[in-house]
């Protein structure tokens, strides 16, 4: 084994695409990364102490493809894991490995595996490194074609938790039937297209409850529908689970159903898009003991702008399976050149909205009975309000040179709901009033200086911050960059911190090399709706990225 895992090591080191193989039909490649960072002790802002100094993630896939056949893995190696990710990701390992044989009618892969029902609202099996995620089911999957446009598929296995399997073994099956593809005589010239799609999806797990009557198959099923005509498109789902126990849900053997619905539709120069989602009990686990984000069947994604700034995503939101109505809509505006408001290079104007509320309900007192309710649905109204997000984007190109971006944005955030799960009021509501002023200055081909000036009003939490970047690209494969975020509105002034932050990077073909040095701020870092909480640090970084 420790001679296999030095040779994957040596060509993991070669950083180049190549053709490892005389025939032309086979070839090899993968990726890997290293991130490894050394921590300062730094108790004033909270930081805790490590004391191995040094932490790092590293991971590398390799990949072999000949035909129809495929089969890969990746090596992970975490000594241990670095602060802000679960520490139960602790050693190392092959975790991933798989075997596919594909062709026009038939896929069919034994090992580990990803995919996605619809939405997710019922199954999603994905990874997401930055946030160290990874739900792969290992077992068996079939794909087939039997008709033309129609896709069905069927899987069973048991899904990743750390360097181990969950307890639980996930059934699944869909069936996505493309109508304009099957009936292409009738339909393949008509404007208007049509999908639909149905999935189950079943978990088994012991009971080992003494005092509950934990059901040990647990079914969810589900239908979907898009339709499309020109620029107008719409998209809905209906999922509903069986009662189902765990700890995210304290025990309650209420049913559980979801809802989603989006619209969209663009024409020339504007598009406008608006989406609604309800969820009630909805958290679906293959281990229903499990907490944060591991064993996690399905997904729900939060319907907010994906800000890319850091004010804008510092009190970000996620889907509260227990219960939620939310909202989202946009428009977007293309002014275009030559016009009165877009002079001469034209200008970009977005606005989002989003809101999201907990559910109508009434608690029910504890019963003495192995099935407990704890709370009905009273109406449709909307209950508690948890998060909104009202902002206006604006992009406009000055000159040849120079492009500027301003985005503004009024935030309401409900922290003893999202982020302590709890009814009871502990911390106020946030408010914030959030300035972005994003200028790129192109002063030669391949070279450029970025400038972020960013502004966060709140008298909540830790008060107001401001932020200052400058980011520069002398060549096209080398940056530097220096941030700074000032807590400056922190109720104790021993407390307005400097989070200084100096990076600079090297790219050339497909390596990429990141050095950086400063302080992290204590926060939550969010990804499409999946969240991690990040400790403050103070430290130096590195990270190696490369493709093969």
């Amino acid at each position: 084994m420790k001679k296999f895992l030095i040779g994957l090591l040596a060509l993991f080191s070669y950083s180049v695409k190549a053709q490892l193989l005389k025939d032309v039909s086979e070839s090899i490649h993968g990726n890997f990364e290293v991130d490894a960072q050394y921590y300062n002790k730094d108790t004033a802002i909270g930081a805790p102490i490590v004391p191995q100094k040094i932490l790092s993630n590293g991971f590398g896939n390799l990949n072999y493809i000949r035909g129809n056949f495929s089969a890969g893995l990746r090596f992970e190696s975490y000594n241990p894991v670095m602060l802000g990710f679960d520490p139960r990701y602790q050693g190392t390992g092959i975790p991933y490995k798989y075997a596919r044989y594909k062709n026009n009618f038939v896929d069919i892969t034994a090992g580990n595996f990803y995919d996605q029902f619809g939405s997710g609202m019922i199954l999603r099996i994905y990874e997401n490194r930055g946030l160290l995620y990874d739900n792969t089911i290992e077992g068996f999957r079939a794909i087939i074609t039997p008709l033309k446009g129609v896709t069905v598929k069927a899987m069973i296995g048991r899904q990743r938790v750390f360097f181990g399997l969950s307890p639980g073994i996930v059934r699944g099956g869909d069936v996505e039937w493309n109508l304009n593809e099957t009936f292409d005589s009738l339909m393949a010239h008509k404007k208007t297209k049509v999908t639909l799609g149905g999935s189950f999806v079943s978990k088994y797990q012991t009971n080992q409850s003494p005092t509950l009557n934990e059901p040990e198959n647990v079914g969810c099923f589900g239908g979907r529908a898009n339709i499309n005509h020109g620029g107008f498109n719409i998209y809905g789902e209906y999922a509903y689970k069986i009662n189902d126990p765990s700890y995210v849900n304290r025990y309650n053997f209420k049913d559980g159903q979801g809802a989603y619905l989006t619209t969209s539709y663009a024409g020339d120069g504007f598009s406008i898009m608006a989406a609604g989602k309800y969820v009630d009990n909805m958290s679906y686990r293959s281990d229903r003991d499990q907490t944060l984000n591991a064993a996690m069947i399905n997904y729900m994604p939060a319907l907010t702008k994906y800000h890319t700034y850091l004010m804008a995503t510092f009190y970000p939101y996620a889907t509260q399976p227990n219960g939620e109505m939310a909202a989202q809509g946009e428009f977007q505006y293309h002014f275009k050149k030559g016009s009165a408001i877009g002079g001469k290079y034209g200008m970009e104007v977005a606005l989002n909205a989003s809101v999201a509320y907990g559910l109508d309900t009434v608690n029910l007192a504890p019963q003495n009975d192995a099935r407990q309710f704890h709370y009905y649905v009273r109406s449709l109204r909307p209950g508690e309000k948890y998060f909104h997000d009202f902002n206006i984007e604006i992009s406009k190109k000055i000159n040849k040179k120079v492009k500027g971006t301003f985005l503004y944005s009024n935030q309401f955030y409900n922290k003893d709901i999202i982020v302590e799960n709890s009814s009871v009021n502990i911390y106020p509501n946030i408010k914030t009033n959030i300035f972005v002023l994003d200028v790129t200055y192109k002063y030669k081909t391949g070279s450029s200086i970025r400038f972020e000036a960013q502004e966060m009003y709140t008298k909540q939490d830790k008060g107001s911050w401001a932020v200052g970047m400058i980011e520069w690209w002398p060549v096209s494969k080398f940056f530097a960059a220096v941030v700074d975020q000032w807590n400056y509105g922190n109720d104790d002034p021993s407390k307005r911190f400097h989070y200084y932050l100096f990076n600079i990077g090297f790219i050339r073909d497909a390596v990429r090399v990141t050095l950086s040095y400063g302080k992290q701020r204590q926060g939550i870092f969010c990804v499409g709706g999946v969240c991690r909480t990040v400790p403050a640090s103070d430290g130096v970084a590195l990270t190696v990225t490369a493709t093969f």
